[in-house]
């Protein structure tokens, strides 16, 4: 009786308390929407064409793979006198930050592509920590509400930031052209501004919000855990031999894979490499687990990541899957929105001419629409929730995602592209908060961090795809209309609707 008496749930924070610990989005935003609306603006005034611009992404989520869970786990590892997931904060905005400022002056091609690596790598730093925050922070009860804090500052930071250049264009009368290969200045000065704003957004919440210690949070944890409610997994390690067997598989299917493909390349697109050797080197990662698994009975980071990416609980495994085809859409927006509107919409694909120019600021405000539709949709959707099932309304807003995307196809003035942006407004609302409220409430406290980095991996699962098969699709395929990628990415997010009808709610993995 005495324990159950001394059991003490997670206090609730109040409305500030919430709204300082997730401020930092604000600014974490600010350069991902930099990052999104004008990278294929800078790739291509810098050389690049329809048929690399994929692949040219590439190295930024595979540096996410990496990036994402080992930051998980650390933090998950980590206690210090700045707490658990704030030094990754800080390290993380230092990195983003510069890597805003430098980006805009990449003198070649293959600088530019260099620091989107860098910028992405450290914008995920910042990133993951900061889901895992709400989780430790707050009780079930509040997390909802903290994770639509959060999408509330991923609009108001994404509205401002992918309408800046041409804000700095039409406001300041900054140049929003300049000669072939030269970045112009409107979109320079945007960086600027958005390094700064990320940097002071990230230090506001580490200074202004105090983590509870780990042994605060294995009491919380308790406490949960006696209430009852959840159906708790338990899974046993992987054998080496498991891990041995699945991993040879995988490489040899890489590695024939592979070999057709050089034999095709001809005939198919080199971007398909990508998906190939990821396969080969999931097999690679699997025999390395393997291999330390039977060599080293201590702990190491390395097999216990790999070791809970086959032991998730099962609503993450279906969040994974509806998440996979949810995101895909919006890189294929990011990478072909730019290429597709000013060549179907503005009928021109020349980075120096005035009309493509026109047509990318345009973009610029488009991604502002659809961000500023998820400030009013991350109010409306707790709303929807309480007329319907929560996975219901999820699925609502995907499909409206969904139609969004394949309209742009039929819609012929630009004006009218507002239309659909909204759609994917209330998509990208509920992709950013519904999720994660279900996962936080699946995950155990004490791998909160290493599972939403893993969980992650189906953010950048789909960016990898894209990359491998996008620049096939539009080269060989679509015939180099960018448009279609935009169609592809519209039926992607409807099949990811259809599939939140499988998720399980209240299944935690131990």
């Amino acid at each position: 009786m005495n324990n159950e008496n001394n059991m003490q749930k997670k206090p609730e924070l109040s409305f500030w308390q919430i709204w300082n610990m997730c401020f930092g989005f604000l600014g974490i935003q600010f350069g991902f929407s930099l990052q999104n609306a004008n990278v294929s603006r800078i790739f291509e005034t810098l050389g690049a064409d329809y048929g690399n611009m994929a692949i040219l992404f590439v190295a930024a989520p595979i540096t996410g793979l990496i990036v994402q869970p080992i930051v998980g786990y650390l933090s998950d590892n980590t206690w210090n006198r700045l707490g658990r997931r704030r030094p990754f904060f800080l390290i993380g905005a230092i990195a983003a930050s510069l890597s805003l400022l430098i980006m805009p002056n990449s003198p070649y091609l293959w600088f530019a592509a260099g620091m989107l690596w860098i910028m992405d790598a450290s914008i995920n730093i910042c990133m993951e920590p900061t889901r895992a925050f709400v989780g430790d922070m707050l009780p079930k009860q509040q997390r909802a509400t903290g994770y639509a804090m959060q999408t509330f500052f991923i609009g108001v930071g994404a509205v401002v930031a992918s309408a800046l250049p041409w804000m700095m264009s039409n406001w300041f009368d900054i140049s929003n052209t300049a000669a072939p290969g030269v970045i112009p200045d409107s979109v320079k000065f945007s960086f600027y501004a958005g390094g700064v704003v990320l940097f002071l957004a990230i230090i506001w919440t580490i200074v202004s919000t105090k983590e509870y210690s780990p042994e605060q949070l294995e009491a919380f944890e308790r406490a949960e855990e006696h209430e009852g409610g959840v159906i708790v997994e338990h899974h046993a390690p992987r054998t080496a031999s498991t891990y041995f067997k699945q991993g040879s598989l995988w490489l040899v299917v890489g590695v024939i894979l592979s070999a057709l493909l050089t034999y095709h390349i001809d005939a198919l697109d080199k971007g398909l490499f990508i998906l190939t050797g990821g396969i080969a080197f999931f097999g690679v990662c699997q025999l390395i687990a393997g291999w330390l698994t039977e060599h080293h009975t201590g702990k190491n980071g390395f097999s216990e990541v790999m070791n809970d990416l086959f032991s998730m609980p099962q609503t993450m495994k279906q969040l994974a899957v509806v998440q996979f085809f949810s995101w895909f859409p919006f890189f294929a927006m990011w990478t072909y929105m730019t290429a597709a509107v000013t060549s179907h919409h503005y009928g021109s694909s020349d980075p120096t001419s005035v009309l493509y120019n026109e047509g990318a600021d345009w973009v610029g405000v488009l991604n502002a629409v659809y961000n500023g539709t998820t400030i009013f949709a991350a109010m409306l959707i707790p709303l929807m929730v309480r007329w319907m099932n929560l996975r219901y309304a999820h699925m609502i807003n995907l499909f409206l995602g969904g139609a969004g995307f394949l309209s742009f196809l039929w819609i012929q003035d630009p004006t009218l592209l507002i239309i659909p942006m909204i759609g994917v407004g209330f998509a990208w609302a509920s992709i950013l908060g519904v999720p994660y409220a279900l996962l936080s409430n699946a995950l155990p406290a004490n791998k909160m961090g290493v599972f939403m980095g893993i969980f992650n991996y189906f953010i950048v699962l789909p960016q990898i795809l894209a990359a491998s098969i996008l620049g096939f699709l539009v080269s060989k395929i679509f015939s180099n209309e960018p448009i279609y990628a935009l169609v592809v990415g519209g039926m992607s997010m409807l099949l990811a609707g259809v599939l939140t009808l499988r998720i399980q709610e209240n299944v935690k993995g131990a």
